[in-house]
C-alpha cells in the first residue's frame, strides 16, 4: 500500500504530541499538505521514515512495515482495535499480543468448516452387504462475547448427500450453549457436544450441562439428555462425573454415568457404565488404554452378556491444520461389550446393541494451512448376534476438511 494511504490512516489514530521536531524529512516541505500530520507522529515517535531523513510518501509500503506503525501506536495508547486485528500475524511475530484488542474489535466472531467425505462399506452377514457413502457437511460457527467471564456458541449444520438431493436444504442449529465461570468452576450449559470417557461411551449431541473444577487433577460433573444429531432419542436422560489427573507424560481418568429410558421416553431400559482409563506420551507417539464394565437393566430384567469391555491406542504425531505438510498416524483396537457404550467415537461400525470389536488404522496429512486429509481403514465385527454368523463391516474413510 502507498504511504499516502497509510497516512490517511494513521491521521486518524488521535495521536497527540506535546511537542513537534521541525522539519523532521527533507522530502516532506513546511507547505506540503501532510507536513502538520506527519510532523506530530514523527514527534511522537510512531512514524520515522528512511535513514536518509526521506519520509518516502509514493512508495509501496509492506504489511510488516505497517505492523510496525501499529504497534508503535498500541504502545502509545491509541485506539488502533481494527488495525491490530487486520495486522495480527505480523504483530505476532513482532511480540505484540493482540487477543484483547481483536475481542474488543468484533464481539461476535464467525468462523466455519467444510468436510468432504467418501465411505466405502462392505458388510458381511447382514441385508444390503455393500454400499457407499458421499456427503458434504458444512458447519457455521458463531462466538459472542457476553461479558470477561461468560461465551455464547451456536454452530448451524447442513449435510449435503452428494447421491440424493432429499434433505439437502435443512440447516438447523446443532449446537446451542454459552460457557463461563461460577467462581472456580467451569461450566458448560445448553445444546452441546457431550465426550464421555474419552468418547467410548458417547460423543454426539446432548441438552445438558457440565461442571468443571480443577487443574492438574480436574473434576467433571455431567447431566442432561442425549439425542443425536438426527434427534434420535439416545436416552431420555443422564447423570455422572469423571475424575482426570495429569501427572506430565502420564494422565489418569475414572469415572461412571447413569443412563435413564435409553432408546426412547419411559422405556424402562437403563444402564450404569464406569470405567478407568490412562495414558502417556513418549518422544511423538501416544499410548492409551481404557477398561468400562456396564450394568444395563430392561423391564424384563437385568441383561447378563456384554457388560464389559476395553480399548487402546496408539498415536504417532499428527497433523495441525494451522502448519502445512503436518502428519500423523493412529491405530486403534476395540472389544466392548454391548452394555458398555451408547454413541462411540469410532467412525467404525459399532453395530450398536450387539457389541463389537476390531481395530482401525489411519493417517492424517495437512496438504495446506487448514485443509487435513484423513484416510483411514476399519474392520470390526459384532460381538453377539442372533442368526447363524456374526455380522462383519469393513470401511474405508476418506474425507477432506476445510476451516476458515
Amino acid at each position: 500500500m502507498k504511504k499516502s494511504l497509510v497516512l490517511a490512516m494513521a491521521m486518524a489514530l488521535g495521536v497527540t504530541a506535546s511537542a513537534y521536531a521541525a522539519n523532521p524529512f527533507s522530502d516532506v516541505p513546511a507547505g506540503h499538505w501532510a507536513y502538520d500530520s506527519i510532523n506530530k507522529l514523527a514527534a511522537a515517535g510512531i512514524v520515522d521514515g528512511y535513514g536518509d531523513n526521506t519520509f518516502g510518501g509514493d512508495r509501496l509500503m509492506t504489511r510488516y512495515e505497517m505492523a510496525q506503525i501499529v504497534a508503535k501506536a498500541m504502545a502509545k495508547g491509541a485506539n488502533v482495535d481494527r488495525l491490530a486485528a487486520e495486522f495480527a500475524d505480523e504483530l505476532d511475530s513482532l511480540g505484540v499480543r493482540v487477543a484483547a484488542l481483536e475481542k474488543k474489535s468484533d464481539n461476535v466472531k464467525i468462523t466455519g468448516e467444510a468436510r468432504f467425505r467418501y465411505r466405502d462399506l462392505d458388510y458381511k452377514n447382514v441385508i444390503g452387504a455393500k454400499g457407499s457413502a458421499a456427503d458434504i457437511r458444512s458447519r457455521i460457527w458463531l462466538t459472542g462475547q457476553v461479558n470477561e467471564d461468560w461465551t455464547y456458541t451456536g454452530m448451524i449444520e447442513n449435510v449435503q448427500d452428494l447421491r440424493d438431493n432429499e434433505g439437502n436444504e435443512d440447516a438447523n442449529f446443532q449446537r446451542a450453549y454459552v460457557q463461563g465461570k461460577l467462581g472456580g468452576m467451569a461450566v458448560t450449559a445448553g445444546r452441546y457436544n457431550e465426550f464421555l470417557a474419552n468418547g467410548n461411551i458417547y460423543d454426539d449431541r446432548a441438552d445438558g450441562v457440565a461442571l468443571t473444577y480443577g487443574d492438574k487433577v480436574k473434576v467433571m460433573l455431567a447431566a442432561g439428555k442425549a439425542a443425536n444429531s438426527d434427534g434420535e432419542l439416545i436416552a431420555n436422560s443422564y447423570a455422572g462425573g469423571e475424575v482426570a489427573a495429569d501427572f506430565g507424560a502420564v494422565n489418569a481418568t475414572a469415572g461412571y454415568y447413569n443412563f435413564k429410558d435409553i432408546g426412547s421416553k419411559d422405556s424402562g431400559s437403563d444402564n450404569a457404565i464406569w470405567f478407568v482409563g490412562a495414558g502417556t506420551t513418549f518422544g511423538d507417539f501416544g499410548l492409551n488404554a481404557m477398561y468400562l464394565k456396564g450394568d444395563a437393566s430392561t423391564k424384563a430384567g437385568d441383561l447378563n452378556e456384554g457388560d464389559d469391555g476395553w480399548t487402546a491406542g496408539l498415536t504417532y504425531k499428527g497433523a495441525e491444520a494451522a502448519e502445512k505438510g503436518t502428519w500423523g498416524l493412529f491405530a486403534n483396537y476395540y472389544d466392548q461389550g454391548l452394555q458398555t457404550y451408547l454413541a462411540h467415537t469410532t467412525d467404525a461400525e459399532t453395530f450398536r446393541g450387539l457389541g463389537f470389536k476390531g481395530y482401525g488404522v489411519g493417517a492424517n496429512y495437512t496438504v495446506a494451512k487448514n485443509m487435513v486429509a484423513t484416510v483411514a481403514y476399519y474392520d470390526t465385527e459384532a460381538k453377539y448376534h442372533t442368526g447363524y454368523k456374526k455380522p462383519e463391516a469393513k470401511i474405508i474413510w476418506t474425507d477432506l476438511t476445510f476451516t476458515f
